[in-house]
């Protein structure tokens, strides 16, 4: 079996840990909350949009139309993606992002749409942030923050490898945390 420099291990363990603290304290509390329904809360406004012509499902035309709204607001894009959902027999436009949901729907009058700008309040941020709504540099840090727990669980393994008295209770504690996971999966 390869041999780490134990040294070595203990310092580049506390170093990601430390490092990535802020981040995966973000997750974790995101996450735990979510799971009870705590989701964080939105400002929402919203307005009647007179169209010039009736409400279509294409993408291209609504994005189009959310933006030029959102400018004449001096409110920037959402940092999501924008979708065309359906909804029942109908449709609507969603464009959400970590900061700003927006959303245009149909009325009864095909010329009136209703135009829906949720902005985020901090807990929400978070919760958005986690549900990998933010742009590029969030993603990429959330990347980071997967690699560096997967390194987090192989150093303290291996320096429990390392060290034949803690073998059997690391080896029952992994055993233990599969079966659980797998019971959890299957009563879910």
């Amino acid at each position: 079996m390869i041999q780490f420099n134990r040294v070595f291990l203990v310092k580049l363990h506390m170093a990601l840990a430390a490092f990535i603290l802020p981040v995966a304290l973000m997750f974790f509390i995101t996450g735990a909350l979510y799971t009870w329904g705590e989701k964080g809360s939105y400002q929402i406004e919203s307005y009647q949009l007179q169209l010039k012509q009736p409400m279509q499902r294409d993408k291209a035309w609504l994005t189009e139309i959310v933006t030029h709204e959102l400018s004449k607001r001096d409110i920037e894009i959402p940092s999501g993606a924008a979708k065309v959902k359906p909804a029942g027999n109908s449709f609507y436009f969603e464009w959400t992002g970590a900061q700003l949901d927006v959303s245009l729907d149909p009325t009864g009058n095909p010329f009136v749409a209703k135009l829906q700008i949720k902005k985020t309040h901090w807990h929400r941020l978070f919760v958005q942030l986690h549900k990998a709504k933010g742009g590029k540099a969030f993603k990429v840090y959330a990347a980071f923050l997967a690699v560096c727990l997967v390194i987090l669980f192989m150093t303290g393994f291996t320096m429990a490898w390392q060290i034949k008295k803690y073998r059997p209770l690391l080896l029952s504690s992994s055993l233990m945390g599969a079966v659980l996971f797998v019971v959890m999966v299957s009563v879910s």
